[in-house]
């Protein structure tokens, strides 16, 4: 009996899928009609903009016509500038300043004993003394003035087109730091 039961249950199932399976879908199609109507009042009520857009120019290729030019898709000219007579001594004994970028070298005192002034120029560790005339860096930076405060050069440098060109720079006064202050 079970087993009669189970199957009038399962047809039970059955017919009532049967029926609820068109009914839903009838629901959907009122609603989609609705909303196709509502589409349609919308288009209908929005404004058409038309803008005319103009010709288009007609292209006219440009003729070279001028033998006297040079070719534009010949070989490129170079020319030549007069080259700089600045250009760093090859033959002169390097110093020992020289050895050390100028970023990493700072200036920590000046020391005046009569009409000169040396500058007190730290690497590391080590402290070198330096006076108007000498090297430091290692752009061939000649030290060109002493003050309490800084160090003045002129360096030669290589620009873009190969031409030594000379550049100031200038080393300031590092004061030290406190000791026992944490930093």
């Amino acid at each position: 009996m079970t087993a009669f039961l189970r199957s009038g249950v399962r047809a039970t199932r059955l017919v009532i899928c049967a029926f609820a399976l068109p009914a839903c879908l009838v629901a959907c199609g009122t609603g989609e009609e609705e909303l196709r109507a509502w589409m349609q009042q919308q288009r209908a009520d929005i404004p058409v903009k038309v803008t005319k857009v103009e010709a288009p120019k007609k292209y006219e290729p440009y003729r070279y016509q001028s033998a006297a030019q040079p070719d534009p898709f010949g070989a490129p000219v170079i020319v030549s500038r007069p080259s700089s007579t600045l250009q760093p001594d090859a033959s002169r004994r390097r110093e020992a300043l020289e050895s050390f970028p100028l970023d990493t070298i700072r200036m920590v005192g000046r020391i005046a004993s009569g009409n000169r002034e040396h500058a007190l120029l730290q690497v590391g560790d080590m402290v070198y003394q330096a006076r108007v005339g000498n090297y430091a860096g290692q752009n061939h930076g000649r030290i060109t003035g002493v003050t309490e405060g800084e160090v003045r050069l002129i360096e030669l440098v290589q620009d873009a087109a190969g031409d030594w060109i000379e550049r100031q720079a200038v080393l300031t006064l590092q004061l030290a730091a406190p000791q026992g202050s944490g930093k």
